[in-house]
């Protein structure tokens, strides 16, 4: 059985699930492809991985893409040069997972998958594929992806940048495009996201849940020196928060109240992930991480805190949660996106979102009463191993394959 994946790269959360399950499919004897456009931050490349395009021709597209607000409708040679290896490769599964952010044509790519027939598994992580333009729209409240998004709401300066509004044509091609294939399964890492897909026109597609897995290799209980080494009082609780592009929706904000609020002789907020700009919105007594040295060092934060809080206000399946329970670390979470299919009653706690009183209350109840124990929390996120997880994928392509 061959296999061709697509995604914008192997780096962040869906570039390495894309290469983690690719690693565990060549395990199994499939014959597996990444494609991917080229970039500084791809660190997992494997030999027989196909590149999209350079990098410096894939920022042009992305610029020109942003200022005529062609996302995604731009890229021809490079989908034409995709399109020719697919023809080349003859996959028997084409698994899509993130197709934007300006390095595809997905009219072009649509249509030919299309054409040949191909079976097609496509994981979403995020609303784009059924939206004009965002990612996800809890902030806004907004319901226009269930018709036209006629008038969007959505900040053009926001991921994807779009300076012209066309959202309206966008949402119109996809229902187009995107409805072609005879041969789709959806996936989605959360039910959360499942049931959205439900209520949009990519309904007539079969839609499974497949949870995001994490390596446990690295993120376990790890012996630390961060109280030492970021000059952490021993006697103080502490409050952990990590994020890779903070700000409102991933609530940054909350944090700098907390701040205000809790006791400085008890807790010390720790946030990861942080640059110099947002250092300058952050009160002193929160410790500033702008990165880790790697993995082992992130995972020795998640064993060094008390308690991991999440305040992220639109999310999926926010992979830091499980991150932290494998460290023994209990969480904190809004109860945002998939974020609640992580956390039950034996290692963590959900408050409303944008409820900082009963976020405030937990955290002190929490600290105080310790309720959850590491070996529950341990427990629980051994339900999110990748070698587990990654393994559903294995038996949907053995499943789609044998239907061809």
């Amino acid at each position: 059985m061959k296999i061709i994946a697509i995604n914008l790269g192997c780096f962040g959360s869906t570039g390495t699930i894309m290469s983690q399950i690719a690693h565990l499919s060549r395990e199994c004897g499939i014959d597996y492809y990444c494609v991917y456009p080229d970039s500084s931050l791809n660190k997992n490349r494997f030999e027989s991985d196909f590149i999209t395009q350079k990098k410096r021709w894939w920022l042009i597209e992305t610029k020109i893409s942003h200022l005529l607000g062609l996302n995604d409708l731009l890229s021809f040679l490079p989908t034409k040069r995709v399109i020719r290896f697919l023809k080349k490769e003859k996959p028997d599964i084409v698994h899509l997972h993130n197709i934007h952010n300006c390095f595809l044509n997905y009219p072009l790519l649509f249509s030919f998958l299309s054409k040949k027939d191909i079976h097609v598994v496509w994981t979403l992580h995020d609303c784009w594929s059924f939206t004009g333009r965002c990612p996800y729209f809890s902030i806004t409240k907004c319901e226009q992806w269930k018709s036209n998004c006629s008038k969007c709401i959505y900040n053009k300066r926001y991921y994807p940048k779009s300076f012209i509004r066309t959202e309206k044509l966008q949402l119109k091609l996809k229902k187009h495009y995107f409805s072609l294939l005879n041969h789709m399964t959806i996936v989605t890492p959360s039910k959360w996201l499942s049931d959205l897909v439900k209520q949009s026109f990519l309904c007539k597609y079969p839609t499974r849940v497949i949870y995001n897995g994490i390596d446990f290799s690295v993120f376990k209980p790890q012996q630390s020196d961060c109280k030492r080494k970021y000059k952490i009082n021993n006697n103080r609780f502490v409050l952990l928060g990590v994020a890779f592009d903070w700000g409102y929706r991933k609530g940054l904000d909350v944090f700098v109240k907390l701040s205000k609020v809790l006791d400085d002789k008890f807790y010390q907020i720790v946030i990861v992930g942080t640059n110099s700009t947002i250092d300058k919105s952050l009160p002193s007594n929160i410790v500033s991480i702008h990165q880790t040295e790697s993995k082992i060092e992130l995972a020795q934060l998640y064993s060094t805190a008390d308690l991991f809080i999440n305040p992220t206000r639109e999310d999926n399946l926010p992979t830091v949660n499980i991150e932290s329970l494998a460290c023994g670390t209990p969480v904190l979470s809004f109860r945002t996106g998939g974020s609640p299919e992580i956390i039950d009653k034996t290692c963590g706690s959900i408050v409303d979102c944008d409820d900082f009183e009963s976020l405030k209350n937990e955290i002190i109840r929490i600290c105080k009463t310790k309720p959850y124990s590491k070996d529950n929390c341990l427990k629980r996120a051994k339900v999110f191993d990748m070698n587990v997880r990654f393994q559903d994928y294995i038996c949907l392509y053995e499943e789609l394959n044998k239907k061809q």
